[in-house]
């Protein structure tokens, strides 16, 4: 043989070889992937069971099996698929074994840790996506190692920290979806450099600060969602010039600025335009109504002006028209005429326009509006006239809600053909006749308001069909007749049923207890008699029980102890008689109970709820006793007899006497403390001394005007109680006025916003110097000036503001004795007990009104509260009480007091807030108001994006409501006395505020 041939078999020999090396090494990287495979398989349980059952660690290769996928050309695994199979646990770290991965799908499952380091070693992943899980901690940093990828989703996660800057240098990457997470800091500015991105996704976290004007250089960007976050600032206008969008969102933020008109023609893709829940200005744009393929148009929270654009429209694509919660009003004498440009939009199924100042009537046009229209809303409106009766038409519609509009006329019967209806809102109008029976077809309703009409008759028997009703809210009409025992049959009511404020009489059907589920019932001022039924104690998840203000009679069922979860109970201005039941005593939810103005008799009890009677209104039942000293049997008849006899006589030659020195004297005459005996157990100044530890300075809580308070515990009838003590400093002037003036005026009072007296001390101190104390119950929470400019939620506010209007209004109307002006109210002197009930203090500047313009005395209030009239020599009136209320009112939701730096220069905090009312309160509110109001209209997004797809919808209505409140201070504190409104007024106005809120 040559040499030629020699060196040919050699080389035949190495490629031999290597062909072996390669079949070697090719195997060897397959069992890598396998055993990679096997080992995640170990460490997932799947659901179903058997959804990985090919992974068989016998088998050869791992690429037949079930969600995997493989090279053609070598093998290795390059796509694993493990979504929707229910798998719970960690993320294997044996995924990062699988180093030829170019595909991860783990969406859809119940993962949970963090996500596995060993991730970041897949060098040719191109598509991550772990959304859809519970992933917690921070996007791992050196994701960056993944170069290729072009897809990572982590949407709906628990991930939070801020965004690694290394995730801009993906330059391949096209979607970048960290939606619905936690994650918080800025929007990283070089995510600009992404230019290959088409979708970023960083809805519902926390971020903050400004948007970043580089993004608006992602020139193939087609979806940006930052809806619901904190983001704040202008919007960029270099955004409106992204030609490439298709999906413009920014809801939920604290952004401002103009949109401009042109925004469709600049933005000529757009198919969802999202600027729900922000502080944009300026009117509609005119242009995306062109927009012939635009979906969705959402505008609503915000502050648009103007009118909408003139017709015709062309939306034949629309889905969503959402412009609610603005200041929009119609175009001159063409009232809701824009409805009729919304009849091609055959698409549409969602239509808001609540919330703005719309007029005129409902066009009979309505009727053709989309056959798949959902949801309509158009209520807070200025809207008048009547339904027309092609309303009946819009089959489709699953929610309709008209509330707050001045409609009149008939309830159409054609409401009766929407079958498919779920909530029907017709509340706070003008609506007369009666319901018609055809509102019983509507078999699907879940809940129905017909509130604050005009209606009459009967409630009808029809309403037996409500078989999916949870809801019923029939209050303040004029429905008579008995209650129709198939409208109880409801056992599907879960929230509430509502028919106060009625003329319903006879009595309570037996029928109550179907209502399991019901959270309230309130069967209020009506003509209710008869006796409460002892099969009440079934509807077990009663919360509020409110049957006040009717004639029932009969003794109160032991069975309401029964209900455990109790929280209101109401039953005063009745005719009920008897003893209060034991059993109440085991309600321990239980936070107000109202027994008042009956003919109740015998001991209260003395244990559970009843040990603290702050809670408990009895006033109004002469024949209860607060202890066990009640008469008893008929051997005392004879002696209570007598002593009724001499009093009555000496009452009456006592009353001779004070009315004839009340016409000379003209002025009340002040009780000594002495007026305690008898009727409260008096104290020395040592049982004070020992209450409150030698009046250590650890006790004390705070300074009056006349003295110190401390706190302490005192034993009285045999029972430690919890004190306030406030000592007066005798050298003050005025101090020993104040303690008579408040001595005299807590003897007549009893109100449970009225801070409760207990009793007083008029002694020696050890060194022989006169002595003077009042002893009132401990309040937990302190003074409402402790919170102002604190962090109170919106609900506890309001609740605040009512409570000391109800208090002032007992004052001012409802007291036995002559109206008392309080004369110095202000946040100091409203304390908040544990529940947070408020209860007006400090009467030591009260004076009682005998006669026009004839008081005790004439001290006039503090800074910043004194009404304009004092200065000029008035006396005091409950219209000085008004004026400092409203004052006090600001400051609850302003968090400013009246004698703030910021007013100086002759503004005042009326002033301020004046000037702000009522488009622009957001720049007046408190801070902390702010943020919570931001946070409920997030969740309002969600509600609507949920209901969207067909689920139910709670829309709340906060700047309405703050509206109204911040009505109500400045019509309180009007310049001139007979220019403000009546605390009673106040009162009404902020409890239609409160009904407004409990409805949504």
């Amino acid at each position: 043989m040559g040499f030629f041939t020699h060196l040919s078999i050699f080389f035949l020999c190495c490629s031999c070889c290597m062909l072996n090396l390669y079949a070697v090494s090719e195997t060897l990287s397959t069992e890598t992937d396998k055993q990679a495979l096997i080992s995640i398989k170990s460490q997932t349980f799947t659901h179903p069971p058997e959804a990985l059952a090919t992974w068989d660690p016998a088998s050869s290769s791992p690429c037949n099996w079930t969600r995997v996928l493989c090279d053609d050309r070598n093998g290795r695994v390059v796509g694993l698929d493990l979504s929707s199979l229910q798998i719970t646990g960690p993320v294997s770290p044996f995924i990062g074994n699988l180093s030829f991965l170019r595909s991860l799908h783990l969406q859809n499952n119940q993962f949970y840790g963090i996500l596995p380091e060993t991730i970041t070693n897949l060098f040719s992943l191109q598509v991550l996506n772990v959304s859809f899980n519970r992933i917690q901690g921070t996007i791992p940093a050196n994701i960056s190692h993944c170069i290729d990828l072009r897809v990572v989703d982590f949407m709906q996660n628990k991930l939070s920290g801020s965004i690694p800057e290394s995730l801009t240098v993906l330059k391949n990457l096209r979607t970048l979806n960290l939606a619905r997470n936690n994650i918080s800091g800025f929007i990283p500015p070089s995510i600009g450099n992404l230019t290959s991105l088409s979708t970023l996704r960083l809805c519902t976290n926390k971020l903050s600060g400004r948007i970043p004007s580089e993004l608006s250089a992602l020139r193939n960007l087609k979806i940006l969602d930052l809806n619901i976050n904190k983001l704040t600032g202008i919007l960029p206008p270099s955004f409106y010039n992204m030609s490439s969008l298709e999906v413009f969102a920014v809801a939920s933020n604290d952004l401002w600025g103009n949109i401009p008109y042109n925004v469709g023609e600049t933005l000529p893709n757009l198919l969802d335009f999202n600027f729900c829940l922000n502080r944009f200005t300026g009117t509609i744009p005119g242009s995306l109504h062109n927009l012939t393929n635009i979906r969705s148009i959402r505008m609503q929270h915000n502050q648009l002006h103007g009118t909408l654009p003139r017709g015709p429209w062309n939306l034949p694509m629309l889905t969503r028209y959402n412009i609610g919660q603005n200041n929009i009003v119609s175009a001159q004498g063409e009232g809701l005429g824009f409805l009729n440009s919304l009849v091609n939009s055959t698409k549409l199924g969602f239509l808001a326009i609540d919330g703005n100042n719309f007029d005129g009537f409902i066009p009979e046009s309505i009727g053709n509006l989309s056959k798949i229209l959902r949801i309509m809303f158009m209520g807070s409106n200025r809207i008048s006239g009547i339904i027309p009766s092609s309303i009946g038409q819009l089959k489709g519609l699953a929610l309709l809600n008209l509330g707050y509009n001045s409609i009149s006329g008939q309830i159409p019967p054609e409401l009766g053909q929407l079958e498919d209806l779920q909530k029907l809102v017709l509340g706070n109008n003008r609506f007369t006749s009666y319901i018609p029976n055809s509102l019983g077809n509507l078999r699907k309703l879940t809940k129905i308001d017909l509130s604050s009409n005009e209606l009459g008759g009967n409630i009808p028997i029809s309403f037996t069909n409500f078989k999916r009703l949870t809801s019923m809210d029939l209050s303040m009409n004029k429905f008579n007749g008995s209650i129709p025992r198939e409208v109880l049959n409801l056992p599907s009511l879960t929230i509430i049923l509502n028919l106060s404020s009625n003329l319903l009489t006879g009595s309570l059907p037996q029928e109550v207890h179907s209502l399991e589920k019901v959270v309230t019932i309130d069967l209020s001022n009506n003509n209710l008699s008869g006796d409460i039924p002892n099969s009440i104690h079934n509807c077990k998840s009663l919360e509020q029980l409110i049957i006040s203000k009717n004639s029932l009679s009969g003794n109160i069922p032991n069975s309401l102890g029964e209900l455990r979860g109790l929280l209101v109970l109401d039953l005063s201005s009745n005719q009920l008689s008897g003893s209060i039941p034991l059993e109440l005593q085991s309600l321990n939810a239980i936070k107000i109970l109202n027994l008042s103005f009956n003919k109740l008799e015998g001991n209260v009890p003395s244990n559970g709820f009843f040990s603290n009677l702050t809670r408990v209104h009895l006033e109004g039942n002469p024949k209860l006793c607060y202890d066990s000293k009640c008469t008893r049997g008929e051997t005392n008849k004879a002696v209570v007899t007598m002593v009724l006899l001499i009093s009555s006589v000496l009452a009456t030659f006592i009353s001779i006497a004070l009315f004839f020195t009340f016409r000379k004297t003209n002025v009340l005459m002040m009780e000594s403390p002495g007026s305690f005996k008898g009727r409260h157990q008096m104290v020395t100044y040592n049982q004070l001394r020992c209450a409150t530890g030698n009046f250590n300075e650890e006790n004390l809580i705070g300074y009056g005007g006349f003295g110190s308070v401390y706190k302490g515990h005192l034993n009285l009838k045999g029972r430690s109680q919890e004190i306030a003590v406030k000592v007066l400093d005798l050298e003050t002037p005025g101090s020993l006025p104040s303690f008579m003036a408040e001595c005299a005026a807590f003897r007549h009072l009893r109100h449970r916003n009225l801070v409760k007296l207990i009793t007083s001390c008029s002694s020696l101190d050890p060194k022989n110097k006169e002595f003077r104390a009042l002893v009132y119950e401990y309040m937990k929470n302190r003074s409402l000036e402790s919170w102002i400019g604190k962090e109170m939620g919106f609900q506890e506010r309001l609740r605040v503001a009512i409570d000391v209007a109800c208090g002032l209004t007992y004052l001012h109307h409802e007291c036995v004795v002559a109206p008392v002006v309080h004369c110095d109210l202000k946040p100091s002197n409203i304390l908040l007990d544990e529940d947070f009930t408020a209860k007006i203090g400090d009467f030591g500047l009260a004076s009682i009104l005998v006669e026009k313009d004839q008081y005790v005395d004439v001290l006039k209030g503090s800074m910043g509260y004194i009404p304009p009239e004092y200065g000029m020599g008035e006396n005091p009136s409950t219209k000085g009480d008004v004026y400092n209320y409203g004052i006090m009112l600001m400051e609850i939701f302003t968090g400013k007091r009246p004698t703030d730096d910021i007013f100086v220069g002759g503004l005042s905090l009326k002033i301020w807030v004046q000037s702000a009312f009522p488009s622009n309160l957001d720049l007046v509110l408190d801070p902390y108001l702010i943020q919570e109001l931001e946070e409920l209209w997030s969740e309002e997004l969600r509600l609507e994006e949920w209901y969207s797809d067909g689920h139910s919808m709670n829309q709340k209505m906060p700047h309405d409501c703050l509206t109204i409140i911040i009505g109500v201070a400045l019509s309180c504190t009007n310049d001139s006395p007979h220019g403000r409104i009546v605390i009673s007024e106040a009162l009404d106005k902020l409890k239609i505020v409160q009904d407004m809120l409990r409805k949504s």
